[in-house]
């Protein structure tokens, strides 16, 4: 899956595109730089889920759960990880095999933990507005 949106309001449509395109994939991995528009993505998708909570960045908490239509949300940022062991006392495995929706940022910070089947979102910023999203399954 691929695309190319030229401002915020049209990320509602890449959302569902990406949910589509996933199928039963629950696991997604998000890679972009600093401020590609990540967490604004996974904000979008959320919404396209049913979460009502307000969703942001959990770059402190490492994790945020939110309640959606049918199920659980976890949204995780790795970006302040030392090292995987982090993530291991945090109890990823729970999240990660739990059935539910998993938002991954940074996930370059956990290379052995990731499962063995996800969606790799990749986000490029072009400009201030406009970002190329491309998904793939791995």
């Amino acid at each position: 899956m691929e695309s190319k949106v030229s401002d915020i309001t049209e990320l509602s449509r890449v959302a569902d595109e990406l949910l589509s395109f996933a199928g039963n994939e629950k696991i997604f991995l998000l890679y972009g730089d600093m401020g590609a528009g990540k967490t604004t993505f996974i904000k979008t998708v959320c919404a396209r889920l049913g979460v009502q909570d307000m969703v942001s960045s959990p770059t402190f908490s490492i994790v945020n759960e939110y309640k959606a239509n049918g199920g659980m949300v976890f949204h995780f940022d790795f970006y302040r990880l030392k090292d995987e062991t982090e993530a291991l006392d945090l109890g990823y495995e729970d999240y990660f095999y739990s059935g539910n929706y998993c938002f991954i940022e940074w996930p370059e910070k956990i290379p052995h933990l990731i499962p063995e089947h996800f969606i790799k979102v990749s986000i490029t910023a072009e400009d201030d507005d406009a970002r190329h999203i491309i998904a793939s399954r791995q």
